[in-house]
């Protein structure tokens, strides 16, 4: 990992500490559905308080309207986020929206600014915003790994213009993590990329068919893999004009294909299934999950790989019947030795349906900056650190 500043390396008692942080919990009528991210800062914030500093916390929710108030768009408050910190905290948190100028911190703990995607430029880094917001700290801290593959005010800008910008301990850990995997692996170095189509991981395949060992495809993405490979893939999920790509990437001699898959003509809970070698594929069949070759020759190469990454499902996994090669291939890692790393779309979902857990090293808090990651992208609001 490139050398940065971390709020370790700082003093910071006394100081306006500004934290940007991944408070955007998903909300079921009005009320927090899952508290995971809110709990996963915890650390940062109990760090800061116990050394006396100034605790300013900022985060976006969802996808409001820039530049409308906020009580026109009461569905992205922070309000249920500011209410579930002061309980697990025990401390005075005060939901601040008018912030911009500047704001006091009274007889408050912690100030949580509202939504800062009602800032008008905030998605645009507009280099007034930016200021504004640094204008708020002695200290800028990154630490929201899941929004740092976006150049916004809240990551990039404030960053650039803030007195002192460090990173924080949830973005170290992510980073260390993705350093395991691609700085200095122990290899056999194996991924695992599922998901439906090829077009939305182009990149991350054709970064990782260089640098890693193995690729196992599942999903649409194998069905779109099996027809460059001359396989017939009947109905199934596929992207024809991405055949051409795949066949390029397949030059490289790493993707694993699956051998037998499960098959239907149809694709709901009752539809009836059949095992098939991917030679016998009809017009008319549904791929939807591996077969139990193809799962047992993932089993064999996840016990022999050191290094593991994995990024989405491997087949139709939200239906119980054709979720059996997800599955097994979490219990897989689950066993292994290897170091594990996960994130990004539905794997987390995957992970959680295999009951793997407790078993993957680490599980990224990314989304789309962990595929970026995968893409060998420089993620911008991890770049903006290096110059501070």
């Amino acid at each position: 990992m490139t050398k940065m500043i971390s709020i370790f390396d700082l003093e910071i008692s006394n100081k306006r500490v500004l934290i940007r942080q991944d408070l955007n919990v998903p909300l079921k009528e009005g009320s927090i559905a899952s508290e995971a991210r809110i709990k996963a800062c915890l650390p940062t914030i109990e760090y800061a308080i116990e050394r006396k500093a100034k605790v300013i916390l900022m985060s976006h929710l969802g996808r409001p309207k820039e530049g409308a108030p906020i009580e026109s768009q009461k569905q992205f408050s922070l309000s249920p986020v500011a209410k579930r910190l002061a309980e697990l905290t025990s401390l005075k948190v005060r939901l601040e929206s008018n912030y911009l100028n500047g704001c006091d911190f009274l007889n408050d703990d912690i100030l949580l600014l509202e939504n800062v995607r009602v800032n008008s430029g905030e998605t645009a880094n507009d280099e007034s915003l930016a200021r504004k917001l640094a204008a708020l700290c002695d200290i800028f801290v990154m630490d929201a790994f899941a929004t740092s593959h976006r150049a916004h005010a809240s990551t990039q800008g404030v960053a650039k213009y803030s007195p002192v910008a460090c990173a924080g301990p949830l973005l170290l850990k992510e980073l260390r993590a993705l350093d395991k995997v691609f700085l200095s692996p122990k290899r056999p170095l194996l991924a695992i990329i599922g998901g439906s189509k090829v077009s939305t991981k182009l990149n991350v395949l054709t970064s990782l068919s260089r640098k890693v060992d193995l690729i196992i495809v599942g999903g649409g993405i194998a069905n779109t893999f099996l027809a460059a490979a001359g396989k017939n893939v009947g109905k199934s999920l596929h992207e024809p004009r991405m055949i051409d790509i795949a066949k390029e990437i397949m030059e490289h001699g790493r993707i694993v294909l699956p051998v037998d898959v499960v098959v239907s003509s149809e694709v709901n809970e009752a539809a009836e299934s059949k095992i098939k070698r991917v030679d016998a594929v009809s017009e008319e069949d549904h791929i939807l999950d591996i077969g139990p070759l193809s799962i047992s020759r993932n089993r064999e190469l996840v016990s022999d790989a050191k290094t593991i990454v994995w990024n989405g499902p491997l087949g139709v996994f939200e239906i119980s019947q054709f979720s059996t090669g997800t599955r097994e291939l979490g219990k897989s890692i689950k066993q292994s030795n290897a170091f594990s790393i996960a994130g990004g779309g539905d794997t987390i979902s995957a992970i959680e349906i295999s009951d793997a857990l407790d078993g993957i090293s680490y599980i990224s808090t990314g989304g789309g900056a962990f595929l970026e990651t995968l893409e060998g992208k420089t993620l911008p609001g991890v770049s903006a650190l290096l110059g501070k």
